[in-house]
Order: structure tokens, then C-alpha cells, then sequence
């Protein structure tokens, strides 16, 4: 009897073996397309961090060149603020001489006197850091509008 039941479970065993082995097949082939992915994606995670880590070393030499630039930058500013004193004193200076002197003209005079007080004012407010340099004194200032007296040379050579 019992041979008999294991014949007639024999075709479903049977077709129960072939359905577990395409099961298996298919555990299989999943297995494997996941190691693949998991090969792809370790190879994906090399090339990203290989790429962070040259980022990073661009934004170390980025923060170094912004520190050096920052650094110049401070230094071309405390020039500025000590050749604007300079000039403020010679402003000082000029507009202490007479008018009947010789040495500036009436003209001249007004033209200090403008520079001064647009300019030097501007230049003595407290600091502020500015992307741009300003420039609207450049024009007022430039060599041919100050004529040379050469008669305090020859006092000066003699």
C-alpha cells in the first residue's frame, strides 16, 4: 500500500522536484545579478570617494589661497590707510600756505579744497571693506593740473 501511495504521489513529487529546482534556478540567477550589482556598486563607491578626496584636497588649497589672498589684502589696505595719511598731511600742509605764496593758484586751492573734502573725508570714515577701489579723486589729482615752482630748489641747492 504504501508503495502504491508514493507511486501516486510519484507524479506530483515529481513535478513538486522540478518546481523546486526552477525555484533554486531562479534563487540562483538572483544571486547573482545581486552580487553583480554589489560588484558595480563598490566599484561606483572607489571612483566617488577617490573623487571626494581630490575635492578635498582642491578645497585645501582653495581655503590656503583664499587665507594667503586675504592676507595681501590686509596688508594692501593698512598701505592704503598709511599713504592716505600721508596724503592727508600734505593736503594739510598745502592748504596751510598762504594764497599770495605762489606756490598754488586760486584754482588749485579750490580743487584741494574739493579734494579734501570728498575725497580725505571719505578716505578717514571708518573702514569699510569695499569690492571696489574708488577711484573719483584720480581725475582732480593728475600731474598737470599742479604746476612746479622750481625757485624753492635753487634756495634749497644753495
Amino acid at each position: 500500500e504504501r508503495a502504491l501511495q508514493l507511486l501516486e504521489l510519484g507524479g506530483s513529487v515529481e513535478e513538486d522536484c522540478i518546481r523546486i529546482a526552477r525555484c533554486f534556478e531562479a534563487m540562483r540567477q538572483r544571486c547573482c545579478r545581486l552580487e553583480q550589482d554589489g560588484r558595480r556598486v563598490r566599484e561606483q563607491l572607489a571612483r566617488v570617494e577617490a573623487e571626494r578626496a581630490a575635492l578635498e584636497v582642491k578645497l585645501k588649497h582653495a581655503r590656503n589661497q583664499v587665507e594667503v589672498e586675504m592676507k595681501k589684502r590686509h596688508r594692501a589696505e593698512a598701505e592704503l590707510e598709511k599713504q592716505e595719511r600721508k596724503l592727508q598731511l600734505v593736503f594739510e600742509s598745502l592748504m596751510r600756505e598762504p594764497l599770495g605764496s605762489g606756490m598754488l593758484s586760486r584754482e588749485q586751492c579750490s580743487v584741494l579744497s574739493a579734494v579734501t573734502g570728498q575725497c580725505l573725508g571719505a578716505a578717514l570714515a571708518p573702514r569699510r571693506r569695499s569690492s571696489a577701489v574708488d577711484e573719483s579723486c584720480q581725475s582732480l589729482l593728475s600731474h598737470s593740473d599742479i604746476s612746479y615752482d622750481h625757485t624753492e630748489d635753487d634756495v634749497v641747492r644753495s
